[in-house]
C-alpha cells in the first residue's frame, strides 16, 4: 500500500484502514479479494486537473474501479451513502418512519417506510443476481474495485483523516463500508428510474382487499363502477398520472454534421438537464487503460463508466425519450380469494413476498415493521389513488399490476461498458442496436468524418398500436389513456395480451432495433424531450408504436427554439457571421438564454395588455428586456411569472399548430384571452407580493440553491423554464418568492465537442461546465468553483490527451492495494 503526499504516519493509519482496520457494524466487505489484476492487486494514479476534474489511469478494469471509487467518494461520500441505504431498504432503520425520500428526477417521494418495502421487495437478492451475471467481466471487476477503493476512503475517514470533510455523515451509523450488491441495486435503480420508481409508494403500499362475509363478484363489480367513475372525474393534472405523463427531468442535444460545421468536422452538444440535488447529479472522469480505454465524460453517481463522453474517435450525448418503459395490466380475479387471478380460464397464484424492515422509533429503540406484497407473472401488484380515491384500486374482482421492461434490462451497464470501448462511429450504431440496452435516452453521436446519427433505439415493450387496441380494457383502458396518452393498460388475463418479441431484439418483450426510430444527415439531428418525429424537419420520422412517441404533433417551446437556433444559423438569419457553427457560435446559442415565449409574444403584451398604474411599469421594463434571462438581463422575472399562468390558458395562440410549420406554430399571442390578462395582472402581483423590484437584474433574482460563496452570497445562474420557451435551463421548484430563483434543477453536464484533423490523426477537442460543480461536500474545494465559471460562462477545455493533462495537473496520488 502506498499513499504519496501522506506522511509516515498519516501514511500508518492509512495502512491499517484500508487492509480492514475501522470495520464496520455489519461487517460489509471492504472489496478486497481478487479485483481482476493479473497480481491480484489495484494499481491506479489519480490526477486532478481544475474545477477537481480525476484522470484516472489505471493497468486493468478493477484497478480503475478502484481509483474511481476512491476519488469520488473523497467527493460525494455523504450523498451516495444516503442512496446507498435506500437501496437496501435501510431509511427507516438510520432515519426513522417520519422522514422521506425523493428521486427528483422523477419526481416521487415516497415516506421512509414505504421506501423501504419498495426497494426490499424490487432489489431483492435474486435481482441483484440477475444485474451482475447480465455484467461483463470487466464490468464486474470495475465494480468490485469500486467498492473497494469507495471503503478504503471510508476507512480513512473514520481513522480520524481529512478532518472537517463529509460532516453530512462522519460519525453517524450510517456511515459503513459498501458492497458489491450495493453496485447492482443501483444499478437497477437508475434502470427503473422512468418506471417502476415512479409508483414507489403506489407499489409499496398495494394491499388485497379484505373479503366480506357475503363475498361476491356483484360487490366488487360495483366498488370498479365507483372507482371508474372517479377516474373520469380526474384533471389530467392529477397524481400520479402527472408523474407518469411527464418527467421532470430532460435535456437538450445536437450531432452536427459536416454541412452544418465550419471546418467540416461534426460537432456534438450535450445538455442533460438534470437534479443540482441527489444522485442523479453527474460526475466527470477521464478513465484510461493504456491499449484498452481512453474515455472521457460523465456518469450519474454511483456508476463508474462514462454515460455520455467523447474521445477521438467519438462523442456522444443522450436526452430523455418519451417512449414508456412499462405497461399496466387489469386483472380479473376471484372475489373468494383476490390474491388469485384468472389467466387464460384458469386460476393463478399471485406471489406472496413477506418483507421486514427495521424503523427507528422517537425514543431512540427500534422496531420491526412487516408486510406482505404482491407480485404476478408481469410484476408486482400496486393501487393507484388519486385525491384519496382508489381509481385503480385493488377489489375482490379486480386488480392492477406492471411490467417493467427495465427491471428485466440487465444489459443496460454493458451498454455503456462498450460504448465507453468503441473504436469508432460506426462500431458505436452497431453496438447501438447490437446489445440494445439503453434504458430510457435518445443518443446523438458523431465522430471525425462522420455523420450526424440520432436513435432512439431503447428498451420499449413490443406493444403495437393494434394491439393496444385489441387488449385495452374498454373502461379503465380509455381513462387512463386520456389522462397519459401513449400508455397501455391491457387485459392480463389473455395470453395474445403479452408483449411481442422481434426476431432482431437481444430478448423476450421488447422491439428491435427494426422497429426503433433512427436518422443520420449531413447537415443536423436534434432533440429536446419532444419524440423522434421532428429531429430534422426536413425528413421527419413516422411510422412507430404509440408508445414510443407521438407523430405529427405540437412541438413545445423549447424544441421549437432548439430547432430555429440551428436553422437559422444555416440560413444566416441568427445575426451572426456566416451560415455555420465553430465551437464558440455554438457556445454563445446555446447559452444564449433567449426565451422564445417572449420572442413570440413579448411585443403583443407590451401592446395590448398595459392598462396604467401597475401594468404601466412592468410594460416599461418588458419593453425594455433584451427577452433573455442572463445575468444582466432586466424583466425577465416578469415574464416568467406571467407566462407560468398564461401557458395554461386554453385559447393561449390565435394561429394554431399546422402541420404543414410545425416549427413556427402555433404563435400569434391571443391577447384578448380573459385568462392571458388575467395571467399578466397575476404575474405583476406575484413579483410585488415576492418584494422584488420589477427592474431589478435576473443576476441579483436567481441563483444557485446548492452553493453559494464563500461570504454568503449567492452565485448567479443564467437561464429560465422550459415552459416559457428556454433553451438554456434553469429550473426552481416553484414561483418566485421572497429568495427570487433558487435553482435546483437544469443545466447540469455541458459539452461541446468536435475534432482538430481527419482520419486517424483527428484529436478531439471538447469544452464544457459541471454546472453546480463536482462535490457535494461544502469543506471541498470543488464545491462550488465551477458553477462560479458557468455564471460568467467561462468555458473550460477539457484535458484529454496526454500532453494537456500534464500541463494542467493540479495534483496526483498514486493508490495501491
Amino acid at each position: 500500500m502506498q499513499a504519496h503526499r501522506l506522511g509516515p504516519v498519516l501514511a500508518l493509519a492509512l495502512l491499517v484502514a484500508a487492509c480492514g482496520g475501522g470495520g464496520s457494524d455489519d461487517n460489509r466487505s471492504t472489496g478486497g479479494g481478487n479485483p481482476g489484476g493479473s497480481s491480484g492487486t489495484y494499481d491506479v494514479t489519480v490526477v486532478r486537473t481544475r474545477f477537481g476534474i480525476p484522470h484516472i489511469n489505471a493497468r486493468d478494469f478493477g484497478s480503475l474501479g478502484y481509483g474511481y471509487g476512491y476519488a469520488f467518494a473523497e467527493d460525494n461520500l455523504c450523498t451516495m451513502l444516503d442512496d446507498y441505504v435506500t437501496v437496501r431498504g435501510e431509511r427507516a432503520r438510520y432515519f426513522g418512519r417520519d422522514g422521506s425520500y425523493s428521486i427528483p428526477a422523477v419526481p416521487v417521494t415516497a415516506n421512509n417506510v414505504d421506501s423501504d418495502f419498495f426497494w426490499k421487495l424490487l432489489a431483492d437478492n435474486t435481482a441483484v443476481a440477475r444485474f451482475k451475471a447480465g455484467a461483463a467481466p470487466e464490468v464486474q471487476q470495475a465494480s468490485r474495485g469500486y467498492v473497494a477503493g469507495f471503503n478504503r476512503y471510508i476507512g480513512e475517514l473514520k481513522a480520524g483523516q481529512h478532518p472537517g470533510r463529509h460532516v453530512a455523515c462522519a460519525g453517524k451509523p450510517w456511515l459503513q463500508n459498501i458492497t458489491e450488491d450495493d453496485m447492482y441495486r443501483r444499478f437497477l435503480r437508475l434502470a427503473v428510474i422512468a418506471s417502476g420508481s415512479a409508483l414507489t409508494t403506489e407499489i409499496a403500499t398495494a394491499q388485497p382487499p379484505l373479503i366480506p362475509p357475503t363475498a361476491s363478484a356483484a360487490r366488487g363489480t360495483a366498488q370498479d363502477a365507483l372507482n371508474n367513475a372517479a377516474l373520469a372525474r380526474l384533471s389530467p393534472d392529477a397524481e400520479p398520472f402527472a408523474r407518469l405523463r411527464e418527467h421532470r427531468f430532460g435535456s437538450n442535444m445536437y450531432a452536427l454534421g459536416k454541412q452544418a460545421s465550419a471546418t467540416g468536422q461534426p460537432i456534438v452538444f450535450g445538455n442533460p438537464h438534470f437534479p443540482w440535488t441527489g444522485t442523479e447529479r453527474l460526475y466527470l472522469a477521464h478513465l484510461t487503460i493504456p491499449g484498452r480505454l481512453d474515455i472521457m465524460g460523465v456518469g450519474l453517481y454511483g456508476v463508474p463508466l462514462a454515460l455520455i463522453g467523447f474521445n477521438d474517435k467519438l462523442a456522444w450525448s443522450h436526452t430523455v425519450s418519451t417512449a414508456y418503459r412499462f405497461t399496466l395490466y387489469q386483472l380479473a380475479l376471484n372475489p373468494l380469494k383476490p390474491t388469485q387471478y384468472f389467466y387464460e380460464g384458469q386460476l393463478k397464484d399471485m406471489e406472496a413476498v413477506p418483507l421486514s424492515i427495521q424503523v427507528a422509533e422517537a425514543d431512540g429503540s427500534l422496531s420491526t415493521q412487516t408486510r406482505t406484497l404482491y407480485r404476478t407473472q408481469y410484476g408486482p401488484m400496486l393501487e393507484i389513488s388519486a385525491a384519496g380515491v382508489p381509481v385503480l384500486g385493488w377489489t375482490t374482482t379486480t386488480g392492477f399490476t406492471m411490467r417493467d421492461a427495465n427491471y428485466e434490462n440487465t444489459r443496460l451497464i454493458d451498454q455503456f461498458y462498450r460504448w465507453n470501448l468503441a473504436t469508432s462511429l460506426d462500431e458505436f450504431k452497431s453496438l447501438h442496436k447490437s446489445i440494445l440496452g439503453t434504458p430510457w435516452v435518445n443518443t446523438v453521436a458523431s465522430g471525425p468524418d462522420g455523420r450526424a446519427y440520432y436513435g432512439d433505439v431503447t428498451v420499449v415493450p413490443n406493444v403495437p398500436d393494434a394491439k393496444v387496441a385489441a387488449c385495452k380494457p374498454p373502461i379503465t383502458g380509455t381513462l387512463v389513456g386520456a389522462l397519459v396518452p401513449g400508455l397501455p393498460l391491457l387485459y392480463g388475463n389473455r395470453a395474445q395480451c403479452q408483449w411481442d418479441t422481434d426476431a432482431d431484439a437481444p430478448a423476450p418483450g421488447i422491439f428491435g432495433p427494426g422497429n426503433l426510430p433512427t436518422l443520420e444527415r449531413d447537415d443536423f439531428v436534434h432533440n429536446s424531450n419532444d419524440s423522434y418525429w421532428l429531429t430534422n424537419p426536413a425528413a421527419p420520422i413516422t411510422g412507430f408504436a404509440r408508445i414510443i412517441g407521438d407523430e405529427g404533433t405540437e412541438r413545445s417551446l423549447r424544441t421549437r427554439l432548439g430547432l430555429l437556433q440551428v436553422l437559422r444559423r444555416l440560413d444566416g438569419s441568427d445575426g451572426r457571421p456566416g451560415r455555420t457553427f465553430d465551437l464558440p457560435t455554438l457556445q454563445q446559442t446555446v447559452l444564449s438564454s433567449q426565451i422564445y415565449s417572449a420572442e413570440l409574444a413579448r411585443d403583443a403584451v407590451v401592446a395590448d395588455l398595459c392598462a396604467g398604474g401597475t401594468q404601466a411599469a412592468a410594460c416599461a421594463v418588458l419593453a425594455q428586456w433584451d427577452r433573455a434571462d442572463n445575468v444582466d438581463s432586466v424583466g425577465g422575472h416578469l415574464w416568467r411569472e406571467f407566462f407560468r399562468n398564461a401557458a395554461s390558458a386554453t385559447a393561449l395562440w390565435n394561429t394554431p399548430f399546422d402541420l404543414d410549420d410545425p416549427v413556427n406554430t402555433p404563435r400569434d399571442l391571443n391577447t384578448a384571452s380573459p385568462q392571458v390578462r388575467s395571467a399578466f395582472s397575476d404575474g405583476i402581483a406575484a413579483v410585488n407580493a415576492a418584494g422584488i423590484a420589477l427592474d431589478t437584474p435576473m443576476g441579483q433574482i436567481q441563483h444557485s440553491g446548492v452553493s453559494r460563496r464563500p461570504n454568503g452570497e449567492p452565485i448567479p445562474v443564467i437561464g429560465g423554464e422550459g415552459f416559457e420557451g428556454a433553451f438554456t435551463i434553469a429550473s426552481t421548484s416553484g414561483p418566485i418568492g421572497r429568495e427570487g430563483y433558487p435553482v435546483d434543477f437544469g443545466n447540469s453536464y455541458i459539452q461541446t465537442v468536435t475534432w482538430e484533423g481527419s482520419g486517424s490523426s483527428a484529436r478531439v477537442r471538447a469544452e464544457g461546465f459541471v454546472t453546480y460543480s463536482q462535490s457535494t461536500d461544502p469543506a471541498n474545494p470543488h464545491y462550488r468553483d465551477f458553477t462560479e465559471a458557468y455564471a460568467q460562462k467561462q468555458w473550460l477545455r477539457f484535458p484529454f490527451h496526454a500532453d494537456e493533462v500534464a500541463a494542467a495537473k493540479e495534483s496526483e496520488q498514486r493508490l495501491t492495494e
